[in-house]
């Protein structure tokens, strides 16, 4: 009898292949809560991202004396100036491209195979609202194909002008600063509509590194990539 027993019991390889097929099923089941969400948020605008639930945790744990800033304003209602910089700053081909930018990725995987680690990700505007909407801050090559993904569930399920319109009111501008209003407001105590051409260049510029520049507005690197951008924000392409 007890030998009946050992035998009818799994032996690890079917724990095993159990184990993976509950992990197949639950990334599909997530990659189909991202396609499912995408799809709503061509019409309704999305409450929060993930980084934005990240960093009102971090504030409240380290600065409860500082809030989350946002405040959402339509596409129409934002600085074209602040379009143009953006663009010439982060993704020079958005209006064009599918999302990602081949020679860009694999210029990111030479320097960070050779500096040992992940480092930089070559990111398009479109790549960049996918991380921030959904993903975490950690650099890895897993969290980069899973943006990928969800870069392709964007393109495919929006045009190109509603993508800017959610990474301009979603993308982080300071600590605790996100969006174009918000950062307006934080930054130059104007709107979004009113930003000029040379608060936009440097807003543009912010982008990589905000909270760093948020505390260091003073920076030479600051002021002289600021200008440099604003002179090619005239050849920006937007998605109008």
């Amino acid at each position: 009898m007890t030998a009946t027993r050992r035998a009818s019991r799994p032996g690890p390889v079917r724990w095993m292949m159990y184990l993976g097929a509950v992990l197949v099923i639950a990334w599909f089941a997530t990659q189909a809560f991202y396609f499912t969400q995408i799809a709503i948020w061509n019409y309704v605008n999305p409450r929060s991202t993930a980084f934005m639930r990240s960093d009102a945790w971090r504030l409240a744990q380290d600065r409860p004396d500082l809030s989350l800033q946002r405040t959402w304003v339509p596409y129409d209602q934002i600085s074209r100036n602040l379009k143009r910089a953006i663009i010439a700053s982060e993704d020079a081909n958005f209006v064009n491209n599918k999302g990602y930018e081949t020679d860009a990725i694999l210029q990111a995987w030479e320097r960070n195979k050779a500096r040992g680690r992940v480092v930089r990700g070559g990111s398009t505007i479109t790549q960049q609202l996918a991380r921030n909407l959904f993903l975490s801050r950690e650099k890895s090559y897993i969290r980069k194909g899973q943006e990928l993904i969800i870069t392709w569930m964007l393109e495919t399920l929006m045009d190109k002008q509603r993508i800017f319109e959610i990474y301009l009111n979603s993308i982080e501008w300071g600590n605790g600063v996100y969006g174009a209003e918000a950062a307006a407001q934080y930054y130059y105590k104007t709107s979004a509509s009113k930003l000029s051409a040379a608060q936009a260049a440097r807003l543009a510029v912010m982008l990589p590194r905000p909270r760093y520049f948020d505390e260091h507005r003073g920076s030479a690197y600051l002021a002289q990539r600021a200008r440099v951008i604003a002179r090619r924000m005239g050849a920006a392409e937007l998605p109008d």
